[in-house]
């Protein structure tokens, strides 16, 4: 059994793996962390190279609605995966990072205040960590209790996918690091991210079978919100990513995380309906999607595609009207759209998000520009291989920026949070 986050060290030589477990497809990436330096030879930074990339398809029974149903076809298609990506890398890697989504996958970011009884002392490493431990407990009972309402199951059977600490205040002044501060309230953001327990032992069982060092399961919706320098640039953005089984969604308002919402709604419904309609079998009814898509079918054909996925389109735009409303502490939604996911090649899906209606009913000050995240727009990877350039390609991309953070030496939050999760022990 593994835990959610691992004792690291300092990994300059350490070869890395991104694994983005998909329901139509695994996708891994094989990749070096350098540092990046200004022309004086002075860091600014660290960035991953990939070095080798393998994509291989999913049977249709190995994963529904992001859940895994065959573990021992999904262990298949990831040893696959790798295999190819180390070879075309020429190395073999010796830690891992992989990612989580699905209809049942939740994330909140809970903001909690602590008053300090000795605001003229300076906080040092055992206060820190006190602040962190009292903090993520009432932050977990929070969001675990809204999960397990959400989706029947039990409190006892959610399981804590990763965490992060994305904000920290001092008498609301923002800072990164709160040691040698002084100052009464502590205000902390914590970005907890659950799913129930039978979806989480099922990626515990993949790792195992793979014999790779875990870092860490990390939430694809979170890496998606964390690949483009947010904290920088105080970024205030929607993302959505249209995955072959599900929808995610990830908030980020002034470069911090709010949360995370996901549905059953997915590339796959759209080549369902299109099977279903013509008689013809899923594999031929993708064929037709993917040609309707990029626009190589004659116009009578592409007419009768357009009226069959019309229909599921608005479903789809109410799921995602649907779980914006769920932000319900957020008094103005951010007016900017970021797309990714094989879904998103579908241009029905940002036609109908440019439409000038939907977005009055929600809590927008004026209609959101939508656009593609592109391979560029997370500017700490580069792919070597230049074979990582599609939009299902992005969640693999994001999976690798957060690699580049967990394999390197831990920050001084990053360890307090990491102590406390392991009392806590859940």
């Amino acid at each position: 059994m593994f835990k959610l986050f691992k004792s690291k060290k300092t990994q300059t030589e350490q070869v890395t793996l991104a694994l983005d477990i998909g329901t139509s497809m695994v996708k891994a990436a094989v990749f070096s962390i350098e540092e990046r330096r200004k022309k004086s030879g002075e860091v600014v930074g660290r960035r991953a190279m990939i070095k080798g990339v393998g994509k291989i398809k999913q049977k249709l029974g190995d994963i529904q609605n992001g859940v895994v149903t065959d573990i021992g076809s999904v262990v298949h298609n990831c040893k696959e995966a790798i295999r190819m990506a180390s070879a075309q890398a020429g190395m073999e890697p010796n830690q891992m990072v992989m990612g989580i989504a699905g209809e049942f996958v939740k994330g909140a970011t809970s903001t909690i205040t602590y008053v300090r009884d000795d605001f003229d002392a300076k906080i040092n490493l055992s206060e820190l960590r006190n602040i962190v431990h009292k903090l993520q407990w009432k932050a977990f009972a929070e969001v675990r209790k809204q999960l397990s309402e959400e989706t029947g199951y039990p409190e006892i059977d959610v399981k804590l996918v990763n965490t992060a600490i994305v904000g920290v205040r001092i008498d609301g002044y923002k800072v990164s690091n709160p040691l040698g501060f002084q100052g009464k309230k502590v205000q902390m953001s914590i970005f907890n991210s659950f799913a129930p327990l039978v979806h989480f032992s099922a990626l515990q069982g993949i790792a195992d079978e793979l014999e790779i060092d875990l870092l860490s399961i990390i939430s694809e919706p979170y890496a998606i919100a964390r690949s483009m320098d947010n904290e920088s640039t105080n970024l205030s953005a929607i993302f959505i990513d249209v995955g072959g089984g599900t929808t995610d969604i990830a908030l980020v308002q002034d470069g911090a995380i709010i949360g995370t919402k996901m549905f059953a709604l997915g590339g796959r419904t759209f080549t369902k309906r299109i099977a279903i309609e013509l008689n013809i079998s899923f594999q031929e009814a993708e064929r037709l999607k993917l040609a309707y898509a990029r626009d190589e079918l004659e116009k009578k054909s592409k007419k009768i595609i357009a009226n069959i996925i019309k229909n599921d389109t608005d479903i789809w735009l109410e799921g995602v009207m649907l779980s914006l409303s769920d932000f319900k502490e957020i008094e103005t939604l951010p007016s900017r759209i970021f797309l990714c996911g094989g879904g998103t090649k579908l241009g029905e899906i940002r036609e109908i998000l440019n439409d000038n209606k939907w977005y009055k009913k929600l809590t927008f000050n004026r209609a959101p520009s939508v656009s593609y995240m592109k391979e560029s727009d997370i500017s700490s990877v580069i792919d070597e291989k230049k074979k990582l350039n599609e939009q299902e390609d992005i969640t693999l991309l994001s999976l690798t920026n957060i690699g580049i953070e967990l394999a390197g030496e831990e920050t001084v939050m990053q360890k307090a949070i990491r102590k406390v999760i392991g009392i806590m022990k859940v």
